[in-house]
């Protein structure tokens, strides 16, 4: 099997690491990858953007599988493309993103198909959200409709709070068009698990549980990140939870979307808060999660070709997977200054340590190699990920080689699977 893999990040490094071990694998391309995909994969030289330009090159190339890790480009609709030239491709079609694409599609979505959500309003009148959130109880949350890299939400206290965010959301446009419009939801408050889900359209697997750790500064301080490290398995959502989203909000989700004719066929991931033992979803997303795939993709002990491969061919019905029973922690190293400013072009010291300890695998994210030397090249520069018998093992193994590692500002959240230390037994 020839597989194309889209993206640059962490996601995208585990994505090919798993891909790499299938004996159903022969060769890997990426695009555009990064400093350690590429030790793995072939890189190629074709804009991300290009959508039509990608899809040549899977046929004229004969492609056997596609695997799109942002959402951007299945939000473009890479997916359309890819089937109506006859290519297999693991990941949603254009109306089925707009889960993803459309914060207000999702909220109404949820709405109509009874899936436990935040009360909600949609505004795409400046002078209307103002005049809405003059009268709100704080606090409030403020969204940004469209895709912004998982930094358009604003979580306010005060009217003053609230009129800003809609300032720059709506007025400044610091996310473009994304914010054109907004969502204002009712706070939840209560702790946050990420449910992962693997779809042929008509059939789901869920994969291992895993908790996110989004703010930059620990005891979830600070503004929102793309992630700054996970652990799974999430006893918050193990057992009897576990099931209850499964049955209340992911398979309502599939049968919603199959019955609007926009089957959903993918990884979809349902952010969840829970509140009182009760799940309500705060998000979608239309592909697995990022740092979360860092975190579950170790504890997979199933072909994950083959996984991705039945759903893409609508073929997951009767598939089980098997997992290590061993917990897994991943800790995100970032540039200092992020997420907002932050310098690049950084040398990282100590990489080849760190990935020679037993159980340790080092994840790239914003990485470049330059004469065989690495650098840093993003804000989320690496996932530092390790197994161990029990959280606390594992977080232990992960902080012991994350000390291994240097580069100038380097930063990381202390306490990466914190939560979870506090429900293992």
């Amino acid at each position: 099997m020839r597989v194309l893999i889209l993206g640059s990040g962490g996601r995208e490094h585990a994505l090919a690491w798993k891909l790499k071990a299938s004996k159903m694998v022969k060769d890997i391309f990426v695009l555009p990858g990064n400093g350690g995909i590429l030790k793995l994969a072939q890189g190629l030289d074709i804009d991300i953007a290009d959508l039509d330009k990608i899809a040549d090159f899977a046929q004229e190339n004969r492609i056997d599988l596609t695997v799109v890790g942002p959402e951007v480009p299945l939000v473009g609709g890479i997916a359309d493309i890819f089937l109506d030239r006859g290519l297999v491709i693991f990941g949603p079609s254009k109306s089925a993103a707009r889960l993803e694409g459309s914060k207000a599609f999702a909220k109404r979505f949820m709405k109509d198909e009874g899936i436990t959500t935040a009360d909600f309003e949609v505004f795409d009148d400046y002078n209307q959200a103002k005049e809405y959130v003059s009268s709100s109880n704080f606090p409030i949350v403020i969204k940004a409709d469209g895709l912004c890299s998982g930094k358009g939400v604003f979580v306010v206290n005060s009217r003053e709070e609230a009129q800003r965010a809609l300032g720059l959301l709506m007025r400044e446009r610091i996310f473009g068009d994304a914010g054109e419009t907004v969502v204002i939801e009712q706070y939840l408050k209560g702790e946050e698990a990420s449910i992962i889900v693997v779809s042929d359209g008509d059939n789901f697997i869920g994969l291992a549980s895993a908790q996110d750790h989004k703010q930059i500064y620990e005891c979830d301080k600070g503004p929102n990140t793309g992630g700054m490290g996970a652990y799974s398995p999430a006893p918050l959502v193990e057992g009897e939870l576990l099931d209850k989203i499964l049955d209340r909000v992911i398979r309502p989700t599939i049968s919603g979307m199959k019955r609007r004719g926009c089957s959903f066929k993918g990884a979809l991931y349902a952010g969840v808060m829970i509140k009182d033992m009760e799940p309500y979803v705060l998000e979608y997303n239309v592909r697995f999660g990022d740092p979360e795939t860092q975190a579950i993709l170790p504890r997979l002990k199933s072909d994950l070709a083959y996984l991705l491969e039945a759903a893409a061919k609508k073929s997951l019905k009767n598939i089980t997977l098997n997992w290590e029973r061993r917990a897994c922690v991943s800790v995100t190293l970032a540039s200092g200054g992020y997420p907002a400013e932050y310098e690049q072009s950084k040398e990282i010291i100590g990489l080849d340590k760190a990935e020679g300890l037993q159980d340790v695998v080092v994840f790239h994210a914003g990485t470049k190699n330059i004469d065989n030397k690495y650098f840093t090249s993003g804000g989320r520069v690496l996932n530092v990920t390790a197994l161990g018998d029990s959280i606390k093992e594992a977080k232990e193994r992960a902080y012991y080689a994350v000390e291994m590692i240097k580069f100038d500002k380097m930063y990381y959240r202390r306490d990466i699977s914190d939560k979870a230390l506090k429900r293992e037994v």
